[in-house]
């Protein structure tokens, strides 16, 4: 089994092997300047943080049908009770989304096994009320994956998965293999991890929601090996705007598995650059992000006095904005907590200054 896995990372296409490896030497390099350059508060995180769930339970539910738009779905969860989903797509986007901050706040606590995936679909599926007697099961009957017609007629098969009674021990070797290789530290975990997520789609583990499972699964296993700029920026969106992209890759990789040359370099191309992507822009978004929704009005106005003279003193800040020096003290304190500004000098001789 191990030489099953290991075959496939051997690329014998020079062309698509140094794609594979830039990409990689690419992604390590941001990660490299997002571990060491970004100084974000934890304000600022977590409402990032949260933005992302939002996007993220948007893209990955309407890649599988769901039409609810993200402003929909942030409406939906302002005061909402579980008991109050009561259409499918919103099921589906409530599983969704609370497994994802359990994920994003507790992956490092939940271990890596064949129960936590089982565990993350009983979870996703949690809501929705057709899956109730499957969620958290693999699957018990056909779920190929088919084209169908404007009336919903099937008119080709598009890839075939896993037959259920081979799940099982599909699913057993590929976490084993996947927690052994990952712990063995001989392969790089980018493409341990994009191994596991082709492999997880193409054996189609559960009756439905497999699409979902794997992309919440992305997110646990990039943030156990330490890509920890992923909670603030979307993959799933990324994947929802080159969706036929994503097929693609996927087809052009699941049709190679069961042959004598296995190739799921079109796969990994395809997922390496979602991840660039991803944290690429997770670095612009930290040079870029705003703290104007974690102000109060006078929090606001002395932030903007520091902006237009880059150094100044708190005497200068209380008489310019005639604000209490208590007050103006207590601002400058909680903008030094954001890591917008630092302190220079003592006592009387204080200044401070934008970073």
């Amino acid at each position: 089994m191990k030489d099953k896995f290991a075959k496939r990372l051997n690329f014998s296409d020079l062309t698509e092997a140094q794609k594979i490896q830039g990409l990689i030497a690419e992604i390590e390099r941001y990660r490299g300047m997002w571990t060491a350059g970004v100084k974000l508060s934890p304000q600022i995180l977590n409402v990032l943080k949260r933005s992302t769930v939002i996007s993220s339970t948007g893209s990955s539910t309407r890649i599988e049908g769901v039409v609810l738009t993200d402003e929909q779905i942030e409406q939906m969860f302002k005061g909402l009770k579980p008991k109050k989903f009561l259409t499918r797509d919103q099921q589906e986007v409530a599983g969704y989304k609370e497994l994802l901050e359990n994920v994003f706040e507790a992956f490092t606590t939940i271990p890596f096994s064949e129960n936590t995936v089982k565990h993350f679909h009983l979870e996703l599926m949690k809501y929705s009320e057709k899956d109730q007697g499957h969620k958290g099961k693999y699957k018990f009957g056909d779920n190929r994956v088919v084209a169908t017609d404007d009336g919903g007629n099937v008119v080709g098969v598009i890839f075939e998965p896993t037959p259920p009674y081979l799940a099982q021990k599909e699913m057993t070797e590929l976490v084993d293999w996947t927690t052994y290789a990952l712990k063995e530290k001989k392969i790089h975990p980018l493409l341990i991890i994009g191994n596991f997520v082709m492999e997880f789609l193409a054996i189609h583990p559960f009756q439905d929601g497999n699409g979902r499972t794997s992309r919440v699964l992305t997110n646990y296993l990039l943030l156990k090996e330490g890509y920890d700029f992923v909670p603030y920026v979307s993959h799933e969106k990324y994947i929802e705007d080159n969706k036929d992209l994503y097929y693609l890759a996927l087809n052009r990789s699941q049709k190679t598995l069961k042959t004598d040359t296995p190739n799921i370099s079109p796969w990994l191309i395809f997922f390496f650059d979602i991840i660039l992507r991803q944290v690429k822009y997770a670095i612009d978004i930290a040079d870029k992000v705003s703290i104007e929704p974690l102000l109060s009005r006078k929090q606001l106005d002395v932030w903007q006095f520091i902006q237009e003279h880059k150094e100044v003193t708190p005497k200068e800040i209380r008489e310019s904005l005639e604000m209490p020096t208590a007050t103006v003290l207590q601002v400058l304190n909680k903008l030094v907590d954001l890591k917008k500004i630092e302190r220079l000098g003592a006592g009387r001789s204080t200044r401070y200054k934008i970073i």
